[in-house]
């Protein structure tokens, strides 16, 4: 998404750097493809919208919620003409700093990653109605001497609210407690998923997390049932997806952007992974042929 800077009634965008609110479908439309790099929940009251997420085609209808997280990758998104969305959108930095979910947990990544879209009861829809609405007052009002404690405070109650919400789908918003396993592996992919351009060795997240890498990759198979490899190389691959089906840079600019020491490198990189060097796969990216592996 772009950055969050701007606050402007005539574009229905209401925005203080931390959350925008966002209530004109035009605001959100994007051409091909978008990475999203912040915390995204999108209501639909009315009319319907077509949308791939992560290279798969959802459908979004009234009573809908579509929930994108950093790094869910929006691409050829239709609407209706009598489109009426609802949307709020937090920065990611906002989020850790409100420090009251673990927005991050593995669990919940995966689970949104499969059911980005999901339906919300009346009752559920008339709530994140009312927060919006005072939100959306609030931001577009005169900012007062307390704007940023009330502003926290909305937000805290807001988030509270959906995730009781979402604990109806995804018992993994529940609280729980974690062991040292689940604490590393957590730590680990805040790290991998943050990091950009992301190292593809274990050591260097090793180091970072003052383990050894065979440790590591141990924690990560027994946490995720995937190695730290496994995991590094599908964040790796998510990038290079994202970027050769973009085509606005050329392949040597995209080895160059994510650290690859040379062209040769990263085309041998690309065909360990997906069989194809960069220039057919990202051939076979535009014709819809084929699709990045999901852990």
């Amino acid at each position: 998404m772009e950055k969050m800077d701007n606050n402007t009634q005539e574009t229905g965008l209401y925005s203080d750097g931390r959350i925008a609110i966002i209530d004109k479908i035009k605001d959100i439309n994007q051409p091909k493809s978008v990475k999203i790099e912040d915390f995204v929940l999108l209501l639909c009251l009315k009319g319907k919208a077509t949308i791939y997420i992560n290279d798969e085609l959802h459908e979004v209808r009234p009573g809908d919620m579509l929930i994108a997280h950093p790094n869910t990758i929006l691409e050829n998104g239709m609407t209706s003409i009598d489109i009426e969305i609802r949307c709020i959108v937090l920065s990611i930095d906002y989020v850790k700093q409100l420090a009251m979910m673990e927005v991050k947990r593995w669990e919940v990544i995966c689970f949104f990653e499969k059911s980005p879209i999901l339906q919300l009861q009346p009752d559920e829809v008339e709530s994140f109605c009312q927060y919006y609405d005072l939100l959306r007052s609030k931001l577009a009002g005169p900012a007062g001497k307390h704007h940023k404690e009330l502003m926290d405070s909305l937000l805290q109650a807001f988030l509270y609210d959906m995730a009781d919400t979402l604990s109806r789908f995804a018992p993994a918003m529940q609280p729980q407690s974690y062991n040292s396993s689940e604490r590393l592996f957590k730590h680990f992919i805040e790290i991998l998923s943050s990091s950009y351009p992301k190292p593809r060795s274990v050591t260097d997240y090793a180091q970072r997390l003052n383990v050894s890498p065979k440790y590591l990759s141990a924690v990560c198979k027994e946490v995720s049932g995937h190695t730290a490899s496994e995991l590094i190389n599908n964040y790796v691959m998510k990038d290079v997806y994202y970027l050769l089906k973009r085509q606005e840079k050329s392949i040597k600019e995209i080895s160059n952007e994510l650290d690859f020491p040379n062209l040769s490198f990263f085309g041998r990189y690309v065909k360990k992974h997906v069989g194809k060097s960069p220039k057919l796969f990202r051939e076979a990216l535009c014709r819809g042929e084929v699709e990045i592996e999901k852990p």
